[in-house]
């Protein structure tokens, strides 16, 4: 099939929720076949995720409490972009927060859609190295610990399910791949 045979077009958007992080919509398209169909939407400015190798083929973690999961979350640092935001920039600022720790080098792993069947977020991959630590900043309403686990050990808590967060597990095994 072409592009044109798979593309759906936006006829109407309902905006039912707007917050401070994300939009909800209820959208009505036109499908390739000329019916129409109901779409929820939401909306989210995209995300950070930096996978941070120390010297010592260390990756710096951060534990914190996860509202919608009611639980303790293992994952690497990242955060939200801000409207306009650079996401390179964005990533080395999390980083900075979350960790106190600045990078000499930070480079692209690419980008992750979570879950694209309702959410248009994007989450945007680093790999930083050269790494300087500093003091942590986080956010006021941020409670986290930072770990550093090592990366083959890291990539065996994916493997064994320890690290269910989505941008983790593919950040720790693009950093695996490319270590290698």
């Amino acid at each position: 099939m072409t592009d044109e045979q798979l593309t759906e077009k936006t006829l109407e958007e309902h905006t039912v929720f707007e917050g401070r992080i994300i939009t909800v919509r209820n959208d009505v398209a036109l499908l390739p076949n000329g019916q129409t169909a109901k779409r929820e939407i939401v909306a989210h400015p995209g995300g950070v995720c930096v996978a941070a190798l120390t010297d010592d083929d260390e990756l710096l973690f951060v534990r914190q409490f996860r509202y919608p999961y009611g639980e303790i979350v293992t994952e690497l640092p990242a955060g939200k972009l801000e409207k306009g935001e650079d996401p390179k920039e964005a990533g080395i600022r999390e980083l900075k927060e979350e960790t106190g720790a600045t990078a000499e080098h930070v480079v692209s792993l690419g980008k992750l859609y979570p879950s694209p069947g309702y959410c248009g977020e994007i989450i945007h991959l680093y790999f930083a190295t050269g790494l300087h630590f500093g003091e942590q900043s986080p956010d006021e309403d941020e409670f986290l610990d930072v770990l550093r686990i090592p990366l083959s050990e890291a990539v065996g808590m994916v493997m064994a399910g320890k690290l269910p967060d989505a941008k983790t597990q593919t950040a720790v095994l693009k950093v695996w791949l490319q270590h290698q």
